[in-house]
């Protein structure tokens, strides 16, 4: 049996909505699969759902990846899938990139390893779709690939490039126990912006990438703004306006929020400054009783990777 691990990520870094994402240490998820003889792929275990996640391969995230991957090899021995669910859902973390990158990664190991880590991102990102409703790769990228990615366009066919990563650069994330859904979150975002809004944008996601290609740390901070999202969806997070307020007091560079939220992140620039800063996030929540959990780590460069095996447990039900 292969198992395989793959990284919650940062997705859009507030100006690069849907074109920006980082990958960070943990938490992850873990995806294990194997060779049956009955020909078809399924889904024998699911772990640390709850409950919610279903086994019908077309309705799974991990799922679809491997069977989408499978049928594009033409494989005839089937394969059994393990899912070892170890992220929260609605988290803003790409729980669901996750198991599809871990998924896609795995079953590519047990065929032999046929593609390449980048020729697996169509594959992965089949999966993704089931959960946020749309193609896009601001997570499945840099949890397969690590670091942090630039997804340029996805038309004709994903053009994306791994950006310079500073090397003490960390992020540190703070996750509030509430559940926020990519779709419903997606949803309330207008269609049309105002050409004010574009251009500050633009402006600021260039700014990104040039501090990253220059490692200026400071400018790297003045443009990671979002002006299109974040004064929709923050409203939505506890305390959202208080732990921005710690965090920069803290001496952050930048602070926004994790993918569709509720989870915020802050980057700085050592390991001494992202802890102080996780303690002041942390201790915001907490003085309003708001249950949360950090993450703290540099930036994860690896992204997914195949990990220690563990026994297959098939019961009787299947």
């Amino acid at each position: 049996m292969i198992t395989a691990f793959a990284p919650a990520t940062v997705a859009n870094l507030n100006c690069g909505f849907d074109v920006l994402g980082l990958a960070i240490d943990k938490p992850g998820d873990e995806v294990s699969v194997a060779f049956n003889d009955l020909g078809a792929v399924r889904i024998v275990e699911i772990e640390g759902d709850g409950g919610k996640l279903p086994y019908e391969v077309a309705r799974n995230t991990a799922g679809i990846a491997v069977h989408s991957l499978w049928k594009h090899l033409q494989m005839e021995k089937g394969v059994d899938i393990v899912i070892r669910k170890k992220m929260p859902f609605g988290s803003g973390l790409g729980s669901s990139a996750a198991s599809a990158v871990a998924a896609a990664v795995a079953a590519n190991a047990l065929f032999g390893n046929p593609l390449t880590k980048r020729e697996l991102l169509d594959f992965a990102i089949d999966g993704e779709a089931v959960a946020s409703g749309a193609r896009h790769a601001d997570n499945v990228a840099p949890s397969l690939l690590g670091g942090i990615v630039l997804l340029r366009s996805y038309q004709p066919q994903i053009d994306l490039l791994q950006l310079p990563v500073p090397n003490n650069l960390y992020c540190t994330v703070i996750y509030p126990k509430v559940e926020i859904l990519t779709k419903e979150a997606r949803n309330i975002l207008p269609e049309k912006i105002p050409l004010k809004d574009a251009i500050q944008q633009t402006g600021n996601l260039a700014g990104c990438v040039a501090a990253l290609y220059q490692n200026d740390l400071a400018l790297l901070g003045r443009s990671l703004v979002d002006v299109l999202a974040e004064p929709y969806r923050a409203p939505l997070i506890p305390e959202f306006q208080r732990v921005r307020q710690a965090a920069l007091y803290g001496g952050a560079l930048a602070f926004g929020i994790s993918g569709s939220g509720p989870s915020m992140f802050a980057l700085s620039d050592g390991a001494a400054k992202s802890a102080q800063i996780a303690g002041l996030m942390e201790k915001t929540l907490n003085n309003k009783q708001i249950d949360c959990q950090i993450f703290n780590s540099k930036v994860n460069v690896e992204g997914a990777k195949v990990i220690t095996n563990y026994e297959l447990r098939i019961t009787n039900n299947f």
